[in-house]
């Protein structure tokens, strides 16, 4: 982990004996003081707080910094949420904290979403001491491993102690290193407090000049011979460069794919689907045109990060019997269809460089006919044109009957430029994917780790905690009640968030299945359509939310582009909405083939 800039420490340090305290609640006091202070010194800037009383020495320490933004939940899986949001929007781990007991089971799919997704967080569970445990004391479970493999480190420390005053920075320093990489990911500290809870810290053990450990693990340096070996791989004919959350720099992406004249499918959350000659930001409904699908197979496909959510381009990617490459940062092994030949560890910018200096200065550079610039990326960037004009005549005008893929379009295209997106799993990052035009200025979230509906808004909200940018959030109405406990008191935050809900009365992902075309319909909608009748707007309005109901493209547009925190609520009908998308599908390949004509 990079060593970040320290801050000044609130609580002077000494090492006079006769200076600390000596009370159990003193001790306790001084010891999560401690931990605080090496995380603030550390460049942590963020706490989220699930309140209870087993956990009042750490929430108290926390409290008690200026330098910390100390945010409170309700509910112990909004609170985790919205830590794992700041970690994603800011690269820095929030702390975490709750009681003992049940509510830190609540915790555990947002470490799951973070250990998954490498979203750096330092996860703190207040405990019962060892006297307390295994006799039926109230609010006590066996914490002990609690979130299993899905943390970076688990740390049980006991009950603070005086003998151990020496070891505390080193604890706190040693969770952040481990949260913030080279890894990122989730840290578990389960930590015994005993009553009383309630005590002064007065001075803390010595502080060192910076963190009281600093970490410098070696980068990833892609080798000369990889660089070599993928350079020659690509001379085995045109290929494709997939982009997915995990590219560093897409200028560096830019440069590579007009080098060898490829196109970019870029996934929004790449960073990539910015307005350039080689980006594809359709290319879901262009495969669905089997002509040019099976015309424009590659020999090589670049995959970068992780992978699309769209169903269509990998079955188009591994029937092609291309030769797969897979660059990213992260050393966690990405290839759920079983295809890559190729893996380089390393930053997607420092290979992709040094891959286009190789091709340009040694023996492997690719010749005109390798390069092929004059059918394939031209092929590809008209079947884009047509593809967003055809949208764009379908989604640009004023209309009272929205449908699901225009509203992706109309969220996407309307996010003040500077802010973020974040979009749910299910069917909004699918659509968002699918029809979201590319754009500058904008960085989109989703947490596809688990490919979860959990802790959506209170993702949204960590974001806009965390980013201080305005902030829209995409999300179903199934999605939107399962984390509808992140409601209770938003209306005091200040954020600026809007809350687009698509509300087509149940899961309507599952329509697109086939349960959806192969069970009666009465045993599909007690199953999968599961309809619940809410009415959402009420339920906002009943937590002092700004809500309303919108019906038309311009009125999507201009509830996401207004700013502030508000909830737009758009209702689809989910019987059609698998008709639509079929059309919109229909009418981007009739648009293409008119234009190959």
């Amino acid at each position: 982990m990079a060593t970040l800039p320290p801050t000044t420490a609130t609580f002077a340090p000494t090492s006079s004996a006769a200076a600390q305290p000596t009370r159990p609640a003193d001790t306790a006091a001084a010891f999560c003081a401690t931990l605080v202070d090496e995380w603030v010194r550390g460049g942590v800037r963020h706490a989220i707080i699930a309140p209870g009383s087993r956990s009042t020495p750490l929430a108290m320490a926390l409290a008690d910094r200026h330098e910390l933004t100390v945010d409170v939940f309700h509910d112990e899986r909004a609170a985790s949420f919205a830590a794992l949001g700041i970690g994603l929007s800011t690269n820095v781990p929030a702390v975490a904290i709750c009681s003992s007991g049940t509510a830190a089971a609540h915790f555990h799919a947002a470490v799951i979403e973070a250990h998954q997704s490498c979203v750096p967080m330092i996860v703190c569970t207040a405990d019962r001491p060892p006297e307390l445990r295994g006799v039926g004391a109230p609010q006590t479970i066996d914490q002990t491993h609690l979130f299993g493999r899905s943390v970076r480190w688990f740390f049980e420390p006991g009950v603070a102690d005086e003998s151990q005053r020496g070891t505390w920075r080193s604890i706190a320093s040693r969770a952040l290193i481990d949260a913030s990489g080279p890894l990122p990911g989730p840290v578990h500290l389960n930590l015994a407090f005993r009553e009383p809870l309630l005590g002064s810290a007065g001075a803390l053990p010595p502080a060192r000049q910076h963190a009281w450990h600093t970490d410098a693990p070696s980068e990833p340096i892609p080798t000369e011979q990889a660089i070599a070996d993928f350079s020659r791989l690509l001379h085995a004919g045109r290929g494709v460069i997939v982009a997915g959350r995990g590219v560093d720099d897409p200028a560096a992406v830019r440069r590579f794919a007009s080098t060898l004249g490829w196109p970019v499918l870029a996934d929004p959350r790449s960073g990539c689907r910015t307005p350039e000659d080689t980006t594809v930001a359709a290319y879901d409904s262009i495969l669905r045109n089997l002509s040019f699908a099976s015309s424009h197979q590659p020999a090589v496909v670049v995959h970068l990060g992780e992978p699309p959510a769209s169903k269509v381009l990998s079955q188009w990617l591994v029937t092609s019997g291309a030769r797969h490459v897979q660059i990213g940062a992260a050393s966690t092994w990405i290839d759920p269809d079983h295809a890559v030949e190729m893996r380089i560890t390393a930053r997607p910018s420092r290979v992709l460089d040094s891959t286009v200096t190789s091709l340009r200065t040694t023996s492997l550079a690719l010749a005109p006919a390798d390069l092929d610039q004059t059918s394939w990326l031209v092929d590809w960037r008209r079947a884009e044109v047509s593809a967003q004009s055809t949208l764009d005549g379908l989604f640009g005008g004023d209309t009272a009957c929205v449908e699901e893929p225009g509203i992706a379009r109309a969220v996407y295209g309307s996010v003040p430029s500077g802010g973020s997106l974040v979009v749910s799993s299910s069917m909004p990052i699918r659509d968002v994917e699918w029809y979201g035009a590319p754009r500058c200025g904008l960085t989109v979230h989703s947490n596809r780790g688990a490919n979860g509906i959990d802790g959506v808004i209170s993702t949204a909200i960590g974001v806009a905690i965390g980013s201080g940018a305005p902030t829209v959030l995409l999300i179903g109405d199934v999605a939107f009640l399962h984390d509808s406990s992140a409601l209770v008191a938003l209306a005091r935050r200040e954020i600026d968030l809007t809350v687009v809900v698509v509300d087509n009365d149940g899961g309507g992902i599952f329509s697109f299945l086939p349960q959806g075309s192969s069970l009666r319909s009465d045993r599909f909608e007690q199953l999968f359509g599961t309809p619940h009748g809410t009415d959402l707007v009420a339920l906002c309005r009943a937590h002092g939310l700004q809500a309303s109901v919108v019906a038309t493209y311009p009125a999507v547009r201009a509830a996401v582009s207004g700013g502030g925190l508000s909830i737009a609520v758009v209702q689809t009908n989910r019987n059609a909405n698998v008709t639509a998308h079929d059309t919109v599908h229909a009418a981007v390949s009739m648009a293409m083939d008119d234009a190959g004509r």
